[in-house]
């Protein structure tokens, strides 16, 4: 009875004047609390229960100067696509002995703040029989976890997907806050050549939401990814004005449900061509259309935009970062990359003991690249041919 009139007495925003007062609404005072104001409505709610704190000073330590994310989330059927690519088999002492290797590279911390895992990994010691969260604690790495079940069909739409995974997300966030987990990651996917439709759009939007206010409410971080993917011929304004919309949409939302903008992270897609353009796009242009469109639709109260690279090469990705951060930015612009990271690591350590001590020195080298691109001082010099490669994969799943 009680909660029934509480939620009768918390006026929902029409989404007109929220977008007509998002400047406004974006100022959050503090992190006990957020007053959202416009020429309609005055209310006051409550932020992210008890861990209002905590949640502000997690977003800030992964969002801290010249460090970003390593995502090791795949799950074990995309970890054994990356094994096959070496010849190794996909079995779990594998995947641990590849997740070792990565989260045990000395001095990782230097330029690595936070790791994102998947279950398996979270529950999973290392070859040595240390827990791996553990290991990336002594590194000054903060401990994530991928907590989506993934993509799906979404019937009635255009061949398009929505991602899976809010039944049963309260206990298992709670769960993993136990296990040493702060902060969480949820991937949802809009295609352009799809559309993308309005209903894929809201949807994407509205499971984003949902799954930030759950994990805030269980002490972690969520990290909010609306990825843009690179599938398509469309040239760069196309991609802009997607992600302009579908950004929208989803701080929209976010703001529906309640959730903290100070204890969140966001993993958008830059602003690129699609990967069958043939108008490729310099790091300028990239970072001038990204810049504009954080800009134009991201509170200045979110503390971390961790990009993902998204099938570009190591180089590209870093190259994109580096533009971006030449002038100072109302966020910290930084990386959550995946393959950016690991694909010469991976090729390098090749399943074998004896190299194991020189692919931790080619992922230390990566990371150290995207840090100096962090604080904007990344020159590209020295880089190998492999790490130019492109990684986009048409239709690539995780």
């Amino acid at each position: 009875m009680a909660s029934t009139s509480l939620l009768k007495a918390s006026p929902v925003l029409d989404k007109s004047e929220w977008v007509k007062g998002q400047s406004v609404l974006f100022r959050q005072p503090s992190s006990a609390s957020v007053v959202l104001r416009n020429r309609a409505t005055s209310l006051t709610v409550r932020a992210a229960s008890s861990y209002a704190d905590e949640l502000v000073k997690t977003a800030k330590t992964i969002a801290s100067p010249g460090r970003g994310i390593l995502a090791m989330d795949e799950s074990n059927a995309t970890c054994g696509k990356r094994l096959d690519s070496i010849g190794l088999e996909n079995t779990e002492a594998n995947r641990q002995a590849f997740r070792t290797l990565l989260v045990s590279a000395p001095g990782l911390g230097q330029y690595i703040s936070g790791a994102i895992l998947f279950e398996e990994t979270l529950y999973q010691s290392t070859t040595e029989g240390k827990k791996m969260v553990d290991v990336l604690v002594e590194q000054n790495i903060v401990p994530g976890i991928k907590v989506d079940k993934g993509l799906v069909p979404l019937v009635g739409s255009n061949n398009e997907s929505w991602c899976q995974g809010l039944d049963g997300l309260a206990s298992r966030t709670a769960a993993y806050y136990q296990q040493g987990a702060r902060f969480a990651k949820w991937r949802t996917v809009v295609s352009i050549p799809n559309g993308p439709s309005a209903l894929a759009v809201k949807e994407a939007a509205w499971g984003l939401a949902r799954y930030a206010a759950i994990s805030q409410d269980s002490g972690l971080v969520p990290i909010v990814e609306p990825e843009i993917l690179l599938d398509g011929e469309h040239d760069i304004d196309r991609t802009y004005d997607v992600a302009e919309k579908v950004w929208s949409e989803v701080f929209f939302y976010l703001a529906q449900n309640n959730v903290m903008f100070e204890g969140i992270l966001l993993k958008p897609s830059m602003v690129t061509p699609g990967a069958e353009c043939k108008d490729r796009a310099t790091p300028e242009q990239v970072s001038s259309y990204t810049l504009k469109l954080l800009r134009n639709r991201v509170p200045p109260a979110v503390p971390g935009i961790m990009f993902l690279s998204g099938g570009q090469s190591e180089v590209e990705a870093t190259l994109n970062l580096n533009a971006m951060n030449q002038a100072p930015n109302p966020w910290h612009v930084s990386f959550s990359y995946a393959r950016a990271l690991q694909n010469t690591c991976l090729k390098t350590w090749g399943g074998r003991p004896e190299n194991v001590n020189a692919a931790q020195t080619t992922l230390l080298a990566r990371a150290k690249a995207n840090s100096l691109a962090q604080l904007g001082k990344y020159t590209g010099e020295g880089e190998s041919e492999e790490a130019k490669e492109g990684m986009f994969v048409k239709g690539y799943t995780y």
